[in-house]
């Protein structure tokens, strides 16, 4: 064969292979989107929009549910929304609990002959019942795991059980630490009164010592004595701890006055940015707008919401038109049974809808890292993958199978695909839950990294689909 006639087979085959309609879509598509991403990052990081709705949100207080924070800010979403331009606003009602710190959480381990009573920072766990009146004292039985439970059997009588299992520092996932240490906060007070325990103290969930302590939901068991479950800092779980090394017959006095009032109706907060061809296929961004109400959750969940808002604003801002729906929702009750979102897919409109994406924020106002999309063989987690460089100057350095939220896995039982920009959640657990999740926590520009990769992630999607 000749030296031409090899040299223009190799031509014909480079010709072939560079009009593949695959290769050529998405080289086209990455010029198209890179133009797309420029403009959301351009006008998402000349402001800081998700700080400025991340204040509004907190500036109505805790918003724990049932609570006139949580309706306060139902009334405020609903208005945001509309300044933000989006259609279709509205909400949607939610069943809810409504439960009551109270004003009184105290704690001490009791005074000695050789020693003073010792002051414990403590706050009630969500959902617990209170104290008598005048507290109750009793000795303390100190455990690391539910089933150390089992072989103390009748020794819990009448005893306060404090459970100090820590939160795993090997692990480099925060998430995965947190995990590991939950079941003896939601599990814990029913586990020991079946031992006839009479209360629970349960270390705090997060890797700092100090003293404070950190909230969150713990459940009762049916059948089983509702017993007093509350959370004492790190710092006073240690002094506790060496406490009892000391002294055998060592007691706590606790006193609470939370209580719970039954249930209520609040709602979920939509609105959207309408498909201009497939208005009932939806790309479903949101957060949960309820927090604990020791401090604002301006981490969890305002960060969510008010990058959620503002992917929208900005998509709209820069003049896009989406082909399919993206829809914004403000769910409700996440923190306290996750009834929002089993109330978002119950909602008769849904019967003519069909949800593509669901993508949950609630890890979080830190610094993005990566984006969490799909199932590990799904198509669009292979989508997304290939427009990797549009996302990896914004500080995506991975994309991987994951994603969703417990608000979005209603939708995601149903089909939907779930995701989430990931964040480095090193300190996200440093103010989770706690009187230091305040709105001088979150980076204004961290989080604008946030809403500028979501805003490009659903817009991507809506063009794309899955």
């Amino acid at each position: 064969m000749k030296i031409r006639s090899v040299r223009t087979l190799l031509t014909l085959a480079l010709l072939i292979c560079s009009f593949r309609p695959g290769a050529a879509g998405l080289q086209d598509g990455n010029r198209t989107f890179q133009q797309t991403v420029d403009r959301l990052r351009e006008a998402g990081l000349s402001s800081e929009g998700a700080f400025d709705l991340l204040r509004r949100i907190a500036s109505v207080g805790p918003r724990l549910t049932g609570s006139p924070g949580a309706a306060a800010a139902v009334e405020l979403s609903l208005r945001l929304m509309a300044e933000l331009g989006f259609v279709n606003v509205h909400a949607e009602p939610v069943e809810v609990g409504h439960w009551v710190r109270g004003e009184v959480a105290e704690a001490e381990v009791t005074a000695s002959g050789t020693r003073a009573a010792v002051p414990l920072a403590v706050c009630a766990l969500g959902g617990s019942v209170g104290t008598p009146d005048r507290g109750l004292t009793a000795p303390v039985v100190e455990v690391l795991a539910l089933d150390e439970l089992g072989r103390l059997g009748p020794n819990l009588k009448g005893k306060i059980v404090f459970f100090n299992r820590p939160m795993d520092r090997r692990l480099a996932e925060p998430f995965s630490a947190y995990g590991g240490a939950a079941d003896q906060r939601v599990n814990g007070a029913s586990a020991a009164a079946r031992y006839g325990a009479v209360g629970v103290l349960v270390r705090s969930l997060t890797l700092r010592e100090d003293r404070n302590p950190h909230t969150g939901l713990m459940q009762y068991d049916s059948g089983v004595p509702r017993i007093p479950a509350a959370a004492v800092s790190t710092l006073d779980a240690e002094v506790l701890s060496a406490l009892l090394k000391k002294e055998r017959d060592l007691s706590v006095s606790l006193r609470m006055n939370c209580r719970d009032m039954g249930r209520v109706t609040s709602a979920n907060v939509i609105g959207e940015l309408t498909g201009t061809d497939l208005p009932d296929e939806v790309i479903l961004v949101g957060g949960h707008l309820d927090s604990w109400d020791l401090g604002v959750g301006a981490h969890d969940d305002a960060a969510g919401c008010a990058a959620s808002l503002e992917a929208l604003r900005l998509i709209k801002a820069v003049g896009l038109r989406p082909r399919r729906t993206i829809r914004v929702v403000l769910f409700m009750d996440e923190e306290f049974g996750g009834t929002g979102g089993r109330a978002y897919v119950r909602a008769p409109q849904r019967k003519s809808e069909r949800h593509l994406v669901a993508a949950e924020s609630d890890r979080g106002g830190f610094v993005p890292v990566g984006l969490a999309v799909g199932g590990r063989d799904s198509k669009v987690l292979e989508k997304i993958t290939a427009y990797g460089s549009l996302f990896k100057p914004l500080g995506v350095s991975f994309i991987v199978p994951g994603g969703g939220g417990v608000d979005v896995a209603p939708l995601v039982e149903q089909g939907a695909e779930p995701a989430a920009v990931m964040i480095n959640s090193q300190a996200y657990f440093d103010v989770h839950h706690s009187a230091l999740d305040v709105v001088s926590s979150v980076h204004p520009r961290e989080l604008e990294l946030q809403a500028v990769i979501l805003a490009a992630l659903v817009y991507i999607l809506a063009q794309e689909g899955i």
